[in-house]
């Protein structure tokens, strides 16, 4: 029992003879490397923040302004590191090359995630749609919340949270209508009332409904010519946060607007005319 408790003794020492050793010879060296580190580090830190302080000053959007900060801080941290690493003594070339074999064999497996960044990247540069904009894209409609390099998020009125890869907004159509959504909705009236009179009471009860967008176009007219009335139709931008409540205002303000003027909404009806025939 006593061999192998002194053949661990033995290299005990030796490890500690070691790292005495290495610590001697290279102790120096990884405290200068961990200082240009922290130097670089809070360089990093200094930078981003100038460069966010910048970029409210020039009025840049808030996405694009996180991209360029996080952008700069990664680059001046990972100088930082491969300097650290050379004064610590240890060569990085051979890293560098490892990291481009592993990025070519990975990028074969993730072509999806890469693609959103990608995609991510050129819509934060282009900036086809900002935050706050109404973006509707692949059926789906909501304002924009969160810009980022693997996705973008959509919250519609229901506070739903609707995430979309970034390459599935480049590649597809998408209509951007900003802070404000279309509503339109259809009225019939009785045919033998004025639809002059009709739609110029639409028009009045419509302006005035909270959420409607000011300054924007109010459009009201003829539909259609239905069986048992005329369809008065009506085209109006309203707020995407508030749609629905919006579009249910609009709705009994035009209900009571024609009310009050007189104008009946017909339900449908058929004339049934029977033919005695004798034989």
């Amino acid at each position: 029992m006593a061999e192998p408790l002194e053949e661990e003794i033995q290299q005990l020492n030796e490890l500690k003879t070691e790292l005495i050793t290495f610590v001697t010879e290279k102790g120096l060296s990884i405290v200068i490397a961990a200082i240009l580190f922290y130097i670089g580090y809070i360089i990093a830190n200094k930078l981003s923040t100038l460069v966010l302080k910048l970029c409210e000053k020039r009025g840049l959007d808030s996405t694009l302004s996180r991209f360029f900060v996080g952008t700069t801080k990664i680059i001046i941290i990972a100088f930082a590191a491969m300097v650290a690493l050379e004064k610590a003594g240890i060569e990085v070339t051979p890293f560098i090359a490892l990291l481009g074999a592993s990025a070519f064999g990975l990028s074969l497996a993730v072509q999806g995630p890469i693609s959103n960044y990608g995609s991510g990247i050129v819509l934060i540069v282009t900036r086809p749609f900002k935050i706050g904009d109404t973006l509707t894209v692949q059926s789906c409609t909501g304002v924009v919340d969160e810009i980022k390099l693997g996705f973008t998020e959509l919250v519609n009125e229901d506070e739903e949270r609707i995430t979309i890869p970034n390459r599935k907004v480049l590649g597809e159509v998408m209509t951007n209508s900003y802070e404000f959504i279309k509503y339109e909705g259809v009225v019939g009236i009785e045919y033998a009332s004025d639809p002059e009179k009709a739609i110029a009471a639409i028009i009045e009860a419509i302006k005035d409904v909270e959420g409607v967008a000011e300054g924007r176009p109010l459009e009201v007219g003829i539909d259609a010519f239905a069986d048992s009335s005329i369809n008065i139709g009506y085209r109006v931008m309203v707020e995407t946060a508030k749609l629905h409540a919006t579009r249910y205002r609009i709705n009994m303000a035009v209900h009571k607007a024609l009310k009050a003027a007189g104008i009946g909404i017909p339900f449908p009806q058929r004339d049934v005319h029977l033919i005695n025939a004798e034989k």
